[in-house]
Parts: C-alpha cells; sequence; structure tokens
C-alpha cells in the first residue's frame, strides 16, 4: 500500500508498506527523467558522425576519420547510460534488516544488506564541498571503522531523507532525537 510520494525538479520519493501485517516498510528514491542529457548526447554524437561522413564522401579523407567518429560516438552513448541509476531503494524489516538497493539503467541490480543487530544508530550527516552543499544518510555499523551510506549514488534531499531516517531510527529502536550511543546499549 502507497502512503505517501515527494517529488522535486530531480528526484521523486515514493514510501510504501508491504505484505498483510504491514511489517516490511520499503522507501524508493527514483530519478526523474530528463530528456534534455539524453538529447544532447544523442544530438552531439550525431553531429561527430555527419562532420565524418562528410569529410569521407566530400573531401575524400582516410577512413580511419569516419571509424574513429564511430568510436567517439559509441564512447559519448555508452559514457552517458552505461552506470546511470533509476532508483535507490530502502527496504526496513524491523526484525531482520535493513536491505538497500540500487537499480541500474542496464537493468543491473547491486543489493546490500545489513542485520538489524549490527546497526548502531542512523546518521543524517550534511556533506560540505568548495562546491556543492548536500545530506547523506549513513549508518553508523557494529564492529566497522567507517559509515555505510544508505544512497551510495544518489543525493537526494533532506526532506525525502527524514522519512527514511525515521523509519531507520523506529526499527532498531533507537529515540530519534537521541545523540549519545547511550541509548543504543
Amino acid at each position: 500500500m502507497t502512503e505517501f510520494s515527494i517529488a522535486n525538479r530531480r528526484y521523486g520519493y515514493l514510501h510504501e508498506r508491504k505484505w498483510p501485517s504491514e511489517a516490511i516498510d520499503m522507501h524508493h528514491v527514483m530519478v526523474r527523467k530528463s530528456n534534455g542529457k539524453g538529447f544532447f548526447v544523442f544530438f552531439s554524437a550525431l553531429i561527430v558522425l555527419a562532420n565524418a561522413s562528410y569529410l569521407f564522401l566530400a573531401k575524400n579523407k582516410s577512413i580511419s576519420a569516419l571509424l574513429w567518429s564511430f568510436f567517439f560516438s559509441a564512447f559519448l552513448v555508452k559514457l552517458m547510460f552505461w552506470k546511470r541509476v533509476m532508483k535507490e531503494s530502502v527496504m526496513v524489516m524491523p526484525t531482520f534488516g535493513v536491505q538497500l538497493e540500487t537499480h541500474y539503467l542496464s537493468g543491473r541490480i547491486v543489493r546490500r544488506f545489513v542485520p538489524i543487530g549490527k546497526i548502531l544508530k542512523p546518521v543524517l550527516l550534511e556533506c560540505v564541498s568548495p562546491i556543492t552543499c548536500y545530506w547523506s544518510l549513513s549508518l553508523l555499523l557494529r564492529g566497522e571503522a567507517e559509515l555505510m551510506l544508505v544512497f551510495k549514488e544518489l543525493q537526494p534531499p533532506v526532506k525525502m531523507l527524514i522519512p527514511i531516517w525515521k523509519a531507520l531510527c523506529d526499527a532498531s529502536g533507537i529515540k530519534e532525537g537521541s545523540d549519545t550511543l547511550e541509548d543504543v546499549s
């Protein structure tokens, strides 16, 4: 059953609960389609191919220019669509753990599972660099030296991260406002 959704210019968020007991809490952050980027790549590849064909046919240049333009056009298209992410999902199962999924445009799906007993605390972090500022959701794990990012590829806005953070806090038995690790043990 879908409970609610949020959308902005780049991302869409969908929250749903599965199964009759509604024990599985699913959160999906999807990339909204933008036709401008794909159109630009295909248009660029078409221009490169047209220029190379003109040089080969009209100016009697070597066939190597035509072959290089084919390789360059294929490289542009592959660069655009090879590792493109369609959506990232967080499946919260309070008794078992958290499953993180990344769905790529190529059809590949990468899944990671974190047992609920290994989660110390879900953490919302503000990441600041000289160029940009964004929020990320991470998991502080027992026995690990580094934080585990929930969204490895996408950078959704904080209004989409807060419901996921609250669901992770509820599943791991941590009070939302707690800042110390005393509540964990």
